[in-house]
């Protein structure tokens, strides 16, 4: 069973690996030409085989059909430092031709109740194995270094109250979101003057 799950997984780790290392070179290519680069920094994990179960029974998903309708069993995060980033990630997302974009959500534009802010693209992404090309399903989510403070803090009293939250930490919830969502905006104000500092900084560093 366990020599199963393994094999399962394995197209699913390959290609976090492999997209991390693809994903992480964005930045890479921004600094070598002293741009701004709109990716700050990027994770990524494949979901523990307990939780992909779960999760198949909370949407009533068939075992059978996991591997095509449980689209986060390879997740990856893009942080951004500005809300501005994350459209100008979607679009180097879009033009690239080594995966296919099935899926995208906005929930940016469309907070979720709880308060939750990011954008979702789901792709198809083919690894190679010696039994051939396998396409899995990756969720990458790109949100601002704020939105994921918040995202963090949310799952983890998720997991706690296991999604029934008293009536004063929800209300609480949702107004640390929307201070979150504050702080984004305000540093797009500021957006110049804080990527100037930084050059300098940077250009400091390398001296």
């Amino acid at each position: 069973m366990i020599e199963q799950l393994e094999k399962f997984l394995a197209p699913y780790d390959q290609a976090v690996n492999e997209l991390k290392v693809k994903l992480k070179g964005i930045r890479k290519q921004y600094e070598e030409t002293n741009q701004h680069s709109p990716v700050e920094f990027v994770t990524g994990r494949v979901k523990p085989v307990h939780s992909i179960i779960k999760k198949a029974i909370r949407k009533n998903i068939p075992i059978s059909n996991i591997e095509s309708e449980v689209q986060d069993i390879a997740g990856l995060r893009m942080m951004c430092q500005f809300k501005e980033d994350i459209q100008i990630v979607v679009e180097l997302l879009r033009e690239r031709n080594d995966f296919k974009i099935v899926e995208e959500r906005d929930y940016i534009a469309h907070k979720k109740k709880s308060g939750y802010r990011s954008y979702h693209v789901v792709v198809e992404y083919p690894v190679q194995t010696i039994s051939g090309e396998k396409k899995v399903l990756v969720e990458i989510q790109i949100r601002t270094l704020a939105m994921n403070f918040w995202a963090t803090i949310e799952h983890s009293l998720n997991y706690k109250y296991k999604g029934q939250y008293p009536e004063n930490i929800h209300e609480r919830l949702k107004r640390a979101a929307e201070a979150a969502f504050l702080l984004d905006e305000e540093m797009s104000l500021i957006r110049g003057e804080i990527q100037e500092a930084q050059a300098i900084f940077s250009k400091k560093n390398d001296q």
